[in-house]
């Protein structure tokens, strides 16, 4: 079973908020000297859970990215944690992609891997948090997909998919190649091994840019985006405290609801 494993690289989760700055100017956000970035949060589950069906059924991992030379970091833990092949997409014509433009460069690179069984990816990213791109992509490739999954199962030739709704769970069978997204009841990622960490250090990742791929590169980029960033800010967060004064419990009380209907709260 060959599984590719899209993931995208992102300032860490846990950056104290006296680190988080943004240039509200140029819309940006101000990524902290002191901090390196990570893999996006729900991107782990499923490189975990595509390690947990190779053990299981066999075949290849790869895992592919989008990003600058820090990205090389990323995706030495993705081989570290148990991937086997690894690729950087880097090309000055990337910069500025929304998620459909980032779609079109996966899909490039993906139809230059070849064959496969499986694309997994995290149900969104944790840092835009839109969930868009998994699902652009598999349109760009013509693939089912089943999202926000909890669990997956080999049956046969298909596959058995639990996923997460709002009022419960829903059980899809989805045939193969397929695009999956992940969530995070599906598992634990699992850190990567000493061993992992110095056959990770040996392997060479390969960069490749648009024409390797065979990506316009009036197709992707900011020329290309869809989204219009109008504003981008720290929020201010205050909060205020009233006591409510009273000689008895059931006083409280009512005094408290009264206080809610008065806010409209309740």
């Amino acid at each position: 079973m060959d599984i590719i494993v899209c993931v995208k690289q992102v300032l860490d989760h846990d950056i104290p908020p006296r680190d988080f700055k943004v240039d509200e100017e140029n819309l940006t956000v101000v990524p902290p000297s002191n901090v390196s970035p990570v893999i996006s949060n729900f991107d782990e589950y499923a490189i975990e859970e595509a390690i947990i069906l190779k053990e299981a059924h066999g075949g290849k991992i790869t895992v592919v990215t989008a990003g600058g030379d820090s990205a090389r970091d990323l995706l030495k833990k993705c081989l570290a944690m148990g991937c086997d092949e690894a690729v950087l997409l880097q090309d000055e014509s990337f910069d500025g992609s929304d998620s459909f433009g980032i779609a079109r460069i996966l899909a490039g690179a993906i139809q230059k891997i070849g064959a496969f069984d499986i694309i997994l990816c995290g149900r969104i990213s944790s840092d835009w948090s839109q969930g868009t791109t998994s699902l652009a992509l598999a349109e760009a490739l013509d693939l089912p997909s089943v999202s926000q999954l909890i669990k997956i199962e080999v049956n046969g030739n298909a596959l058995r998919c639990e996923r997460v709704l709002e009022d419960g769970e829903e059980v899809v069978e989805v045939t193969t190649p397929c695009l999956l997204t992940t969530s995070n009841e599906i598992n634990s990622p699992r850190l990567p091994s000493v061993k992992g960490i110095l056959m990770a250090s040996r392997k060479q990742i390969p960069v490749w840019g648009a024409g390797d791929i065979g990506v316009d590169p009036a197709a992707v980029g900011a020329g290309a985006s869809t989204l219009e960033l109008t504003k981008l800010y720290k929020p201010n967060l205050g909060s205020q405290c009233e006591f409510i004064e009273a000689d008895s419990l059931e006083e409280a009380a009512d005094k408290l609801g009264d206080r809610l209907r008065e806010d409209k709260i309740i």
